[in-house]
C-alpha cells in the first residue's frame, strides 16, 4: 500500500523491481565467492585484482547513493558550484593512485589500514585512528541506508523503513556469501548499470526542458543557483575537496583494495577510476536546476532526484532512478560493509580481544562481523533524524583530520608519532567547532588545515627516524 500519494511507482512495482535485483545481486554473489577460500580469499580475493575489475570496482565504490542523491540536493541548495565541487571527490582517487602503489611495495601482506597506522605510529594513534574510521564506516552506512528508504518511499510509497531494510539485508547477504570477491564482480555490473542511467536521465531532461528554460526559470525564481560568487558555495568547493580526500586517504575501504590489487595495477586502477567520476556528479547534480522550470516543491532536499526524474519521465523515469540507485547504493554499502568488518575482525577483535587468534578462527568470525555490522546499521538507520548532505558532512571534520597523518606517514620517515595523533584529535575537534559555529561546508577545510599544521610543526620540530622495513612484517603479534 502506498502512503505517498504522488509516488511514480505502485508499490507492487516497486516491490517487483526490488525482488529481482535482491536476486539477481544474492545470486552473482554466492556464484562469485563459490571459490573464495581462506582469510586472504575473503578479505582481499586472494590478491589477484586486475585493472578492470580494479578499476570498475573504484569507480562504482566512489559512486554511492550520496553521489546519485545527495549531488543533486547540493545542486538544488548551492546551485552550480554545488555539483562542480561534489566533482572534486575524484581527486581523492586519483591522489590516492601514488598512495596504493607505496602501500603496496611497502605492506605486501597487509590487510587493514590500521595495520598500517599501527605499525608505523603505535598503539595510541592506532586506537584514535580506529575511533575515527569506525565513527565514519558507520556514518556513511547509515547514510546509505537512509537513501534506500528514501529512494523506495520517494518513488514507490513504500514505508522508508522497509525499503531501507530491504537492501541493506541483500548487500549483507552477498557481502556474507561471497566476501570481497563478490563485491568486485557485482560493481563491475553495477558500473555499466550507473553510468549507462545516470546519462540517460540527464540527455531526456534536457530534451523535456532545454538549457534555456531552465536557465530562464532559475534566474527568475533562483538566481543564487546560477550565482558564481556564492560565498558558502565557494567554501564548500574546497571543503569538498579536503572531505574527499580525507575520506579516502584513510579508508580501509581504499587500502583493502590497494592490497588486493595485482602489482602494478593499483596506481592506474585509481588514476582512471577517479577520471572516469568526476562527470558523474555533474550530471546527477544538473537534473536539480530543473526544479524552478518544473515548479516542483520538493518537500525534503534529498528527494530531488527521484522527484524531478518521476515527473520529467513519468513511470519509465522512475523506473530508471529506482534501478541506476538501487545500484549506486549496492555498489558502496557492499564494499563499506567488507572493509569496516575487515577492520573490526583484525584491528578489533583479533587487535584487542583475541591476540593470539589464528587465520582459521578469523575466516570463521568474518561473516559473523559482517552480519552484525550490517544489523547495527539497520538499527541506527531507524530513525531518520537528518538529510543525507548534513550527516555525511558531519564526518568531514573527523577524516580530513588523516589526510596529513597517513601522506606523511607513508612517505617522510621522520613524521612524529606523537604530532600525529595530535593533528588527529586536535584537526576533528577544531573542524567541529567550525562545523557547528559555521557550517558544514567548512568542517572538513578547517580540520585538514589544523591537522597539517600539526603534523608539520611536530615533524620540523622533533623528528622522529622510521625503519621502512617494519612494515613489511604486517603480521606482527598485537601484544
Amino acid at each position: 500500500m502506498n502512503s505517498v500519494q504522488n509516488a511514480s511507482l505502485n508499490a507492487d512495482t516497486g516491490w517487483l523491481i526490488l525482488a529481482a535485483f535482491s536476486v539477481i545481486w544474492i545470486a552473482l554473489g554466492g556464484y562469485l565467492g563459490r571459490r573464495t577460500t581462506g582469510l586472504e580469499g575473503y578479505m582481499l580475493a586472494g590478491r589477484k585484482v586486475g585493472l578492470a575489475l580494479g578499476t570498475a570496482t573504484a569507480m562504482a565504490t566512489w559512486v554511492t547513493s550520496n553521489t546519485t542523491m545527495a549531488a543533486p540536493q547540493l545542486a538544488l541548495q548551492m546551485g552550480v558550484w554545488g555539483m562542480l565541487g561534489y566533482s572534486l571527490g575524484a581527486v581523492g582517487l586519483m591522489l590516492f593512485a601514488p598512495l596504493a602503489r607505496r602501500i603496496h611495495a611497502l605492506m605486501p601482506s597487509g590487510f587493514t589500514s590500521g595495520d598500517f597506522i599501527r605499525l608505523r605510529y603505535g598503539k595510541t594513534t592506532w586506537r584514535v585512528f580506529l575511533g575515527i574510521s569506525l565513527f565514519y564506516g558507520l556514518g556513511w552506512l547509515v547514510s546509505m541506508g537512509m537513501a534506500g528508504g528514501v529512494l523506495v518511499h520517494a518513488l514507490t510509497g513504500i514505508d522508508y523503513r522497509i525499503g531501507m531494510t530491504v537492501i541493506l539485508a541483500v548487500c549483507v547477504l552477498y557481502t556474507v556469501l561471497g566476501g570481497l570477491r563478490a563485491v568486485i564482480g557485482t560493481d563491475f555490473l553495477q558500473t555499466l548499470i550507473i553510468l549507462v542511467g545516470i546519462l540517460a536521465l540527464a540527455w531526456l531532461a534536457i530534451i523535456n526542458v532545454g538549457f534555456e528554460h531552465m536557465h530562464a526559470a532559475a534566474l527568475e525564481q533562483r538566481p543564487e543557483l546560477l550565482n558564481l560568487l556564492f560565498p558558502a558555495a565557494i567554501m564548500f568547493l574546497f571543503n569538498n575537496l579536503l572531505f574527499g580526500v580525507g575520506e579516502i586517504f584513510h579508508s580501509n575501504v581504499w587500502w583493502s583494495r590497494a592490497f588486493a590489487f595485482r602489482e602494478g595495477v593499483g596506481f592506474r586502477a585509481y588514476l582512471i577510476a577517479g577520471v572516469l567520476w568526476m562527470p558523474i556528479p555533474v550530471v546527477a547534480g544538473f537534473i536539480a536546476l530543473t526544479v524552478p522550470a518544473l515548479d516542483l516543491n520538493i518537500p525534503a532536499a534529498d528527494m530531488v532526484g527521484p522527484m524531478v526524474a518521476a515527473k520529467l519521465l513519468g513511470t519509465s523515469g522512475a523506473v530508471l532512478v529506482f534501478i541506476v540507485v538501487f545500484a549506486a547504493l549496492a555498489s558502496s554499502l557492499d564494499s563499506l560493509l567488507a572493509a569496516t568488518s575487515d577492520l573490526i575482525l583484525t584491528d578489533i577483535y583479533k587487535g584487542h580481544i583475541r591476540p593470539h587468534a589464528d587465520e582459521t578462527e578469523l575466516a570463521s568470525v568474518a561473516r559473523w562481523v559482517v552480519l552484525s555490522l550490517g544489523v547495527v546499521a539497520w538499527l541506527l538507520c531507524l530513525p531518520r533524524i537528518t538529510t543525507l548532505a548534513e550527516l555525511l558532512y558531519f564526518t568531514g571534520a573527523f577524516v580530513a583530520s588523516t589526510i596529513w597523518p597517513i601522506a606523511a606517514g607513508l612517505f617522510w620517515k621522520n613524521t612524529n608519532p606523537a604530532g600525529a595523533t595530535v593533528a588527529m584529535v586536535a584537526g576533528t575537534a577544531i573542524g567541529l567547532i567550525g562545523y557547528f559555529l559555521i557550517g558544514f561546508y567548512v568542517a572538513a577545510l578547517i580540520s585538514a588545515t589544523a591537522s597539517m599544521a600539526i603534523v608539520l610543526f611536530s615533524t620540523w620540530w622533533r623528528p622522529r627516524e622510521f625503519d621502512w622495513r617494519i612494515l613489511a612484517n604486517s603480521q606482527q603479534v598485537y601484544t
